[in-house]
């Protein structure tokens, strides 16, 4: 038997402690460094699977020198700053009250002082460096910074200076602000701590070492104030003080003086504060502070208000008018509006019906099909299986079709997983791997039915385009990750007739990383959370792993210096799906540009209502260029970016940091050129930016009177209309354009100001902005009036009654506005969808085309039934000076007008009772058929009661006899 003392008990429990500690620590630290290097390995192995590793390492090598640097500089010039403080304390202390209680700390904090004191620099540099890391792209793009070859207008300098230099100015000034304060403070504390400093008790309340080295920080803090003074002069570039952005008549004559004076005053009080070295006392250094704060009140604030208050405000027009020209040109020209073209436009719209008719037979083109209406159409009649999606806002693309090239709204089938109550880890990842099929329908034409005419379709795909690879392995329903390929992989390609029920396919595109290593299964199992990876049987010899895989997120990656379009859009190009992208590049430090929240000006109806386009962050930008096009293969991956605006100074200040990423314009392939379009972010700024500064004279821009809005969307109040993709030829054209268009009302008022237009195909005119300007006197309606008069008009309110019967809803389309024969033409196709999850019509269909022009409104089946019903000319009037009698109202025709109330009567009543039998919990789907049944047998009966009562009035109508020819004269020779 072994006997253990007690006090061997407790010694082999500490030692026990003592030991497991670090051996807990050490297994922390190993963990933390296993998962940040599966987090940035597995990055590494991203960006080499797309062929952007360069991209990584860049940022990679930037963010550790920034951390590495800063932090070291921190923590030197901190520490440095506290060993100094130690070691000019004072070898003796004055017994006093404050200085026992400062014993028990000295006394606490002494033995672990060097402990202390590295833990406190630690933490600094740490937060210093995660902080200055973050900033590398001001970092980068100063080294890199290319001239615009413009100078601002009031310190002459090149803009890159404002937009390069003067941001990593601003960084390094905070960065050494920062460390003289904190350098300050940790000398303040460990003075005070070991009595160089005292609060109570006669005499000094500093030792000479402690006043010499806080005035030598003092003295520091004021030189880089009046560095930073200096340099706030630059700022006022892109001040906010007066109505224009940019230095105003108060910033030129008030502030710039002031920062001028006191960088001045800083420069002599830090000298007096560095005087006071050899100098004992702190008169001089105390007046020199004093006299500092005073000149910042009152040169700084009070004498620009005064400025401001009494010469600028009661002659503001006067002081301004040179400051508000410079806003304009430089908003215009940063914006790249400065070449819009302005025209007069719909003076003398045309009258005459003929020459109407004439124009509309001319008419071509005109997009029915509503990108953001059809997507539910063509998931009804294209899913094919419920685990494939289309997304909610499909797009507008063009295609060469039989010699022609066709408008067209187009989609990808993706997956959107397996389908429910069969999912499981296998066909989740390894299966259900990928979507299929690019669908698309002519946007100008429908089938007889209302759905549309599809220029490809079903799977596998047929129609007018060639697509090898219609695979969709990449896409923005692409969210989570797919193990793809090896040596007998199965995937499901898509759903046949088969007697296996589908068609299998294996990855063989190069896009992905292998995953059929230990190791590499291992990162990713730790990467996903996800065990099944590393255990999983069914991984073979050769597969890939897809993550990282919707074009946004990818382009992002490989250009995180661009900001995206919210809109990516696919295109056949060469037998392969493409994903389309625009990138711009921003900035917010132009001189006297006005800055405008991205977000804001683009939210509209798209943006807010569906969750296909992506909204933009609200960053406040005053420059702005589409300078980057970027495609992502929908197969295989690989991402592409190509120059488009070769003038751009900030995308080739980016090219030469992320070199031989981004190819030359030239090596756009003609197929794929053919494809890109003016992006709609950008054409939403450029929109709100012209609302106002289409205004170029500084007296009229200050009168604000002829500032327009965007208008809202008539079918959705509350938000603004967005702009529409068209082909249309505007004044001076030969031949229709695709362009994107949108429209502006004046400011406060619902009637129409102005058409814009921006030339969208590649080429000479691409980026072509034109705006037809309304005459101000005239009340053109704008797009809410029209969608009251399509509703309040008796003829078309007639049409979209009858549509809305039985449950049936209609859904309007996009209101187009077309330039038409000296006026504009508007056209709203109105499509019908039934209510209820009715199995037979579930989706909307195209039933009526709204036009309008000037006060006229007409609707049709089509759009030139409703073009003929709008230019028709007008009804002979009855003989005697009546009207035509209404249908039913005739006495020889029996009592129609009674069977035409009877069948109202019927119809109302049956649709009364299927709302009833649907309000049931549960509904009562028997008596719902029942009063369908009825409903329709009404509703052919007022349309047969109808017909009988237009044929019987024209039977009854009195004709006009033809007068007898008087012989020997010739008879009337008829005419046009």
């Amino acid at each position: 038997m072994t006997f253990r003392t007690p006090g061997f008990s407790r010694r082999l429990g500490t030692g026990r402690t003592r030991l497991l500690l670090p051996v807990l620590v050490a297994l922390a630290a190993l963990v933390v460094a296993y998962l940040l290097f599966t987090a940035i390995w597995t990055d590494v192995l991203w960006y080499r699977s797309v062929g952007f590793s360069s991209v990584f390492t860049t940022q990679l090598w930037a963010r550790i020198g920034l951390f590495v640097g800063s932090g070291l500089l921190m923590a030197l010039v901190v520490g440095a700053n506290m060993v100094i403080a130690y070691r000019l304390r004072p070898p003796y202390r004055l017994p006093s009250v404050e200085q026992q209680g400062l014993d028990r700390y000295r006394t606490a904090v002494h033995p672990h002082r060097r402990l202390i004191g590295i833990a406190v620099v630690t933490v600094l540099a740490l937060m210093t460096g995660s902080s200055m890391s973050g900033q590398w792209p001001v970092w980068l793009a100063f080294l890199n910074r290319t001239k615009f070859g413009q100078t601002d207008p009031q310190f002459d300098k090149d803009i890159s200076f404002y937009v390069f230099t003067y941001p990593f100015v601003r960084l390094v000034l905070g960065f050494l602000f920062a460390t003289i304060i904190l350098s300050l403070l940790v000398a303040l504390v460990v003075h005070y701590l070991y009595g160089g400093l005292r609060l109570q008790g006669p005499g000094d309340k500093a030792s000479p070492p402690a006043k010499v080295h806080l005035s030598v920080l003092v003295g520091l803090f004021l030189l880089l104030k009046a560095v930073a003074y200096w340099f706030d002069r630059y700022g006022l570039a892109n001040s906010e003080r007066g109505v224009v952005s940019g230095a105003g008549y108060t910033d030129v004559n008030a502030v710039l003086p002031a920062k001028t004076i006191l960088a001045v005053i800083a420069v002599i009080c830090a000298v007096l504060f560095l005087v006071n070295i050899w100098r004992r006392g702190m008169m001089l250094p105390g007046v020199g502070l004093t006299l500092m704060v005073v000149a910042a009140i009152l040169i700084g604030g009070v004498y620009p208000l005064l400025i401001q208050q009494f010469q600028v405000r009661p002659d503001e027009l006067a002081k301004e008018r040179q400051y508000l020209q410079r806003t304009i040109e430089a908003t215009r020209r940063a914006f790249g509006v400065d070449r819009t073209q302005v025209a007069s436009y719909g003076a003398r719209p045309e009258a005459d019906p003929g020459r109407l008719g004439s124009e509309a037979e001319q008419l071509t083109g005109v997009r029915l099909l509503d990108p953001n209406v059809v997507g539910e159409t063509f998931q009804q009649l294209q899913q094919g299986r419920n685990f494939y999606r289309f997304s909610d806002v499909l797009d507008v693309d063009r295609y060469r079709i039989d010699g022609q090239t066709r408008d067209a709204v187009v989609a990808v089938r993706e997956l959107s997983g397996a389908p429910a109550g069969q999912q499981s880890w296998v066909k989740d990842r390894l299966v259900y791997t990928h979507g299929y099929g690019f669908v698309s329908g002519y946007g100008e034409r429908l089938a007889a039915n209302g759905t549309p005419e599809w220029v490809t379709k079903d799977m596998p795909v047929t129609g007018a385009l060639r697509i090898d690879r219609p695979q969709i392995y990449f896409g923005e329903r692409s969210n989570s990750y797919s193990i793809v390929g090896g040596r007998g992989q199965q995937e499901l390609d898509y759903p046949d007739d088969s007697p296996a029920g589908q068609k299998n396919t294996t990855y063989s595109g190069r896009g992905g990383v292998p995953v059929d290593g230990f190791f590499n299964r291992l990162l990713f199992a730790t990467k996903f959370s996800d065990r099944n990876i590393l255990l999983s049987g069914a991984i073979n010899d050769g597969a890939r792993i897809l993550y990282n895989r919707t074009p946004r997120e990818m382009v992002q990656r490989v250009a995180p210096w661009l900001t995206l379009d919210g809109d990516p859009y696919p295109a056949v190009v060469n037998g392969r799906i493409l994903w389309i992208l625009d990138g711009y590049t921003i900035s917010n430090g132009y001189p006297y540009s006005e800055r405008i929240s991205l977000g804001d000006a683009t939210r509209d109806t798209v943006t807010d209502t569906r969750s296909a386009v992506a909204r933009q962050a609200d960053d406040h930008v005053n420059y702005m260029r589409n300078s980057i096009k970027a495609t992502v293969d929908a197969y295989d991956g690989t991402v592409r970016l190509y120059q488009w605006d070769e003038s751009d100074p900030v995308a080739r200040t980016w090219m030469k940091v992320f070199d031989n990423t981004v190819q030359p314009k030239s090596s756009i392939p003609p197929e794929l050129m053919e494809h890109f379009r003016y992006p709609q972010d950008m054409f939403k700024v450029q929109r709100q930016v012209l609302a106002r500064y289409h205004v170029t004279q500084p007296d009229a821009f200050y009168g604000a009177q002829g500032f327009w809005e965007v208008p809202q969307d008539p079918t959705a109040q509350g938000r603004k209309q967005p702009p529409y993709y068209l082909s249309l030829k505007l004044p001076g054209d030969q031949a229709p354009q695709f362009s994107l268009t949108t429209v502006f009302n004046p400011r406060g008022r619902p009637n129409l100001a102005a058409f814009m237009a921006v030339d969208s195909t590649p080429g000479p005119n691409y980026g072509r902005i034109r705006i037809l300007e309304l005459p101000r006197n005239s009340l053109v309606q704008g797009p809410g009036q029209i969608q009251n008069a399509f509703e309040a008009d008796t003829a078309v309110k007639d049409v979209l009654f009858k549509l809305r019967q039985g449950g049936t809803r209609t859904v309007p389309g996009n209101l187009l506005t077309i330039p038409f024969a000296g006026g504009l033409l508007y056209i709203e196709p109105m499509y019908a969808q039934a209510a209820g999850g009715s199995e037979q019509e579930p989706y909307p269909v195209l039933r009526q085309v709204l036009v309008a022009f000037g006060d006229k409104v007409a609707a049709g089946t089509t759009l030139d039934q409703a073009l003929a019903q709008l230019f028709k000319t007008e009804v002979t009037p009855a003989p005697g000076g009546g009207t035509p009698p209404p249908p039913g109202d005739d006495g020889d025709g029996g009592d129609l007008s009674g069977d035409i109330r009877q069948a109202l009567a019927d119809a109302q009543r049956y649709f009364k009772a299927g709302q009833d039998a649907l309000a049931k919990n549960p509904p009562d789907w028997a008596a719902y058929g029942e009063a369908q049944k009825g409903l329709q047998d009404a509703l052919n009966r007022l349309a047969q009661a109808q017909q009988a009562a237009n044929q019987q009035n024209q039977q009854n109508r009195p004709s006009t006899p033809s007068p007898t020819p008087t012989p020997g004269t010739p008879s009337p020779t008829p005419t046009d």
